[in-house]
């Protein structure tokens, strides 16, 4: 795996074990995901650490609590809106969309 917040495998302490790797579509594109990631996950390997606006002042928002609490990180996953990235676990054929996600003023 890569990505800017990411260790390399070799030098991930954890060792992490990805059994199996699958497809998911992120706004068109198809990428491989790991069992066992969430679907913010997939998106910080791709290098995306904002994926909404806010208050239509062009102010990003993304992965902050990285718990579930404050709901920054909303989206759409198989056109269910507002899914908390942080806590979706992503399946294989997952279609997210960062587009229209959940946008607030």
């Amino acid at each position: 795996m890569t990505g800017p917040y990411l260790l390399p495998a070799h030098l991930d302490p954890a060792q992490p074990r990805y059994q199996a790797r699958f497809a998911v579509e992120v706004d068109g594109r198809r990428v491989t995901a790991h069992a066992g990631q969430t679907v913010a996950a997939v998106l910080m390997s791709l290098g995306l650490t904002a994926w909404r606006e806010c208050g239509g002042r062009g102010r990003r928002r993304g992965l902050f609590c990285g718990i579930g609490v404050c709901a920054e990180c909303v989206l759409v996953v198989n056109g269910a809106p507002d899914v908390r990235a942080c806590l979706r676990s992503v399946e294989p054929g997952d279609v997210i969309s960062t587009r229209g996600s959940g946008e607030r003023g």
